[in-house]
């Protein structure tokens, strides 16, 4: 059986033609899929809607007002659901929050200053974490993880991967050998970056899952940027995330040591938790960060 909506829709139609088969024809449907929505109506209101000869069909009385009815209710119900159809690019507003973690700052900052001066409308709320965000206590819209992402009911699009790089700067190293193991490395000033949920220092991850701690740590930091200017500055090796790294590895303005410990990189994503419809606000972000995360010239995955 028809919901009464579309059974509405096709009384409509067929109130404004000659014929069941006519309103079929405007349908695209069977004039005896017409006769049967128009017998269930009838069932339903209790009433005769239509004369009906071999060659016309005529409204009765009642279905004159029905009609008429029937029509401004459907108008306000497409109405209702127009409002939140597609909008043109230039008319999106409203607020997005995103979340993602601090090493990509450098990255995003560019992506979602153009997307706020091309639509002055939108607002963006830019949540800088190292820990993985509560997306439902903080009201997440859109985000970007490294690593794997488990939660089955997201939607998640793989758009690069993060490295681990270790790090020095020709300041550092006119002062020191370049190690040549960790057993040297460990002799050797480096920075930490300082875990806020547990108070330590972060580990340093190498080849086939090792993970190692600094020993002479020379400066700590709690924020990605800080420990890698420090790193420029020559206060200490650091272990920086290649996305982070690889502008200064490029310019010589840092120098790569121990490659050939260097862990698997780690996927980076993009996602957003909810599934089901999608305000055109958080489409545009979620597919301009897609896009730009997945250009090598912005988020490079090699020197």
């Amino acid at each position: 059986m028809l919901n009464k909506v579309e059974l509405l829709r096709i009384f409509c139609t067929a109130a404004e033609s000659d014929s069941f088969k006519a309103a079929a024809v405007r349908l695209g449907i069977s004039p005896q899929a017409v006769t049967r929505a128009v017998q269930q109506l009838e069932q339903s209101t209790g009433e005769v809607l239509f004369h009906r000869s071999t060659r016309h069909i005529r409204l009765t009385r009642f279905a004159e007002g029905f009609a008429l009815q029937a029509k401004n209710s459907l108008q306000q119900l497409d109405a209702l659901f127009q409002q939140h159809q597609a909008v043109p690019t230039h008319l999106i507003a409203g607020l997005v929050r995103v979340a993602a973690p601090r090493v990509i700052r450098p990255l995003l900052m560019p992506v979602l200053s153009a997307l706020v001066q091309q639509h002055p409308a939108l607002q963006l709320d830019l949540r800088l974490s190292d820990q993985i965000a509560d997306v439902v206590d903080e009201q997440i819209d859109v985000g970007v993880r490294i690593g794997q992402i488990r939660d089955n009911g997201f939607i998640a699009r793989k758009v690069s991967s993060v490295g681990l790089f270790l790090t020095a700067s020709p300041l550092l190293l006119a002062k020191h050998p370049s190690p040549q193991s960790l057993e040297q490395l460990a002799e050797l000033p480096t920075t930490a970056l300082m875990d806020k949920a547990t108070g330590r220092a972060w580990h340093w991850y190498f080849k086939e899952g090792q993970l190692w701690s600094p020993k002479k740590i020379s400066f700590v930091a709690d924020d990605s940027e800080t420990e890698a200017d420090a790193t420029l500055a020559g206060l200490g090796i650091s272990q920086l995330a290649s996305c982070m790294a690889i502008p200064h590895l490029r310019s010589g303005a840092l120098v790569r040591l121990l490659p050939e410990l260097d862990p698997d990189p780690w996927p980076l994503s993009v996602y957003r938790p909810q599934r089901g419809p999608v305000p055109e606000r958080v489409r545009l972000v979620f597919d301009r960060l897609i896009s730009a995360l997945s250009d090598p010239t912005i988020c490079p995955e090699s020197t």
